[in-house]
């Protein structure tokens, strides 16, 4: 049984990008195995895969990003104790897994971590926030920030000082610790999602089941382009992604959204007194 294993979802990333994430996840005395899922054209980064932890299986086409990790995902299940979603954009100190490992091994009713994002700069990464509306992903891609500031705000959680535990039911899927006895309970990726919002979607179903906290304790670094706000493309996908996470949940009418949110702006307004 592994105490930790992790996927990487590759499509003709950066060698030395890939290879930093990959050197972070392995450095450490944890029993881990990491799976690397190639979606790109071709297999020019098998080259990575020399360490004998690391699994490398090219696809030969590009099925998505949820698809792919869920490739890994139905290897590790009854392998694993808890499983990483792992950008190729992440890197972290030793010691990060160990204390994110330890925190979960004594605290069984969370399902999901988000540890502190920051930029490669060292500035924080907001990437905690509200369960969107319709309304909050329209403003927020093409709204002007001046324009219902206090709306967005709300959404992007601001009054939240990123200091403390919080338990937030949308957190980025840039790096989700998993714990895979959760995972069993709620499944994996929703594959309607070719990409964006899938990481949305999974955390909304885990907090119906367990925790999935912001952990501050630990702390990682993530490139971080916002690429859909420069590709058509992509800008497309991530409109065609979000009418089918509002078709699934509801578009003006989410109760669960509703109470989910609620609960979250009480506990950070509590926070502050």
């Amino acid at each position: 049984m592994y105490d930790i294993t992790s996927s990487i979802v590759i499509y003709k990333n950066a060698e030395e990008e890939l290879n930093a994430a990959i050197t972070s996840f392995l450095n450490t005395s944890l029993n881990v195995k990491l799976y690397l899922v190639d979606n790109s054209p071709t297999n020019v980064l098998s080259n990575l895969a020399a360490d004998p932890r690391i699994s490398y299986q090219f696809l030969n086409k590009n099925i998505g990003f949820g698809a792919a990790h869920n490739i890994a995902l139905n290897e590790v299940i009854e392998k694993s104790k808890y499983h990483i979603i792992l950008n190729p954009d992440i890197s972290f100190q030793p010691g990060t897994l160990e204390k994110i490992f330890s925190f979960m091994e004594s605290n069984r009713d969370v399902g999901q971590i988000l540890p502190k994002v920051l930029y490669e700069d060292g500035e924080l990464q907001r990437l905690c926030k509200l369960l969107p509306t319709p309304f909050d992903l329209i403003l927020r891609r093409f709204g002007n920030a001046s324009i219902l500031k206090k709306r967005r705000a709300s959404y992007e959680l601001v009054d939240f000082d990123y200091n403390q535990t919080l338990n937030v039911p949308n957190l980025s899927g840039c790096f989700m610790f998993l714990r895979i006895d959760t995972l069993k309970k709620v499944g994996f990726f929703d594959t309607r999602y070719f990409m964006y919002l899938e990481d949305i979607d999974l955390t909304r179903r885990i907090h119906q089941v367990a925790q999935t906290l912001f952990f501050p304790a630990a702390s990682v670094v993530h490139g971080y382009r916002k690429e859909s706000y420069k590709n058509k493309a992509l800008l497309n996908l991530h409109i065609t992604s979000a009418i089918k996470y509002f078709n699934k949940w509801g578009w003006f009418w989410d109760r669960g959204r509703e109470q989910m949110n609620i609960t979250v702006l009480k506990k950070i307004k509590a926070g502050r007194h």
